[in-house]
């Protein structure tokens, strides 16, 4: 397993009893380096969305436990928020979740001329996902989807 990797679970492991503690679940982890620093993320939800208390709740509880197991040894920005409301679909368990709601995929090559559809999501498997457009249902497999994230009603 790559650090990145470990460093993701072992932080989700961390955060899991924080998160329950206050009301919220864990929607994604990440450690990412983004120009010369590294970021340690945490996305939490819950029922009616999260609100900034709970982000700094958790937050220091989560960097409390951080410094306690200090199992990172790069520097490191921690972050706590919501996934925002256009938010990514990375996981099964985040597409199950949105079976039904709207959602924006955009592909990493062209599919019958496009690289951008809308729909409904209405199911998807281990290789594929299908969504249900005004015209006609379409699978596309997931190899050639770079991002998934609910469509935004404005």
């Amino acid at each position: 397993m790559a650090k990145k990797d470990t460093y993701e679970a072992r932080t989700e492991e961390i955060l899991k009893p924080i998160a329950e503690a206050n009301g919220c679940e864990i929607y994604d982890v990440e450690y990412v380096k983004e120009g010369s620093d590294w970021y340690l993320r945490a996305y939490i939800d819950k029922e009616g969305g999260v609100n900034i208390g709970d982000c700094e709740n958790i937050s220091r509880a989560l960097s409390d436990a951080l410094d306690r197991e200090d199992y990172i040894p790069d520097a490191y920005i921690l972050e706590v928020s919501s996934p925002g409301l256009g938010r990514t679909l990375k996981k099964d368990k985040h597409l199950e979740k949105s079976i039904g709601d709207e959602v924006e995929i955009k592909t990493f090559r062209p599919i019958d001329a496009k690289k951008e559809f809308t729909g409904i999501l209405k199911a998807y498997d281990k290789d594929t996902v299908t969504i249900e457009t005004d015209e006609n249902s379409i699978t596309l497999k997931r190899a050639d989807i770079a991002v998934i994230r609910l469509a935004l009603d404005f």
